[in-house]
């Protein structure tokens, strides 16, 4: 019996520090908060199967931009998101005057397919294969060359005015939209 406790103590104690090692972790790569600075990026993307530059820059100029990072194109998580925001981006323009914009480790030939198929061709997806846009913006997931489920909402002069981070996908539209309903209404005169 001896032997079998210190085997569950030796069990726990490495669990224990597998979580503080996790906890660590994603506290080293917290996502920007409100006020700081978007970085700048331009980025091979896909909307509807078409190849185009997309300019985080440009996008601004137009109004906010709906910044969204996910792990995987085709994976069942980032497969129901991107269904969420082709239902939502009609009104993501029309009542915000906003761009959506998907990014991933994918390479442009898989987003080529997912742009079109679970993006509906309502809105682009950029390829990050890099990995430097994720590290821009604090996005990675530890320990894999994915992107974390981080969604921004960017004011138009480039400042971060909503972050939100969940891995569950369900909740990630809806919480840009609110934002984007109180950016709108402490910004009236930008409507």
């Amino acid at each position: 019996m001896r032997m079998q406790d210190q085997i569950k103590k030796s069990a726990a104690a490495a669990l224990m520090a597998f979580v503080a090692l996790g906890a660590a972790s994603q506290a080293a790569h917290a996502e920007l908060k409100q006020g700081d600075t978007a970085p700048p990026f331009t980025a091979d993307a896909s909307i509807g199967g078409k190849v185009f530059k997309f300019s985080l820059e440009d996008a601004l100029k137009k109004g906010p931009v709906v910044l969204y990072f996910y792990p995987a194109a085709f994976t069942k998580g980032c497969t129901i998101e991107a269904h969420l925001f082709a239902d939502a981006v009609d009104k993501y323009q029309s009542d915000y005057h906003a761009t959506v914009i998907g990014v991933s480790h994918d390479n442009i030939d898989t987003l080529n397919k997912f742009s079109v198929s679970e993006c509906r061709s309502k809105f682009p997806v950029a390829a990050d294969g890099d990995r430097k846009i994720m590290k821009a913006y604090d996005a990675e997931l530890p320990a894999t060359p994915m992107a974390n489920r981080v969604s921004y909402v960017i004011e138009p002069d480039g400042k971060i005015w909503y972050s939100y981070k969940s891995l569950e996908p369900d909740q990630h539209v809806t919480n840009t939209m609110n934002a984007l309903a109180d950016y709108q209404k402490q910004h009236p005169a930008q409507n």
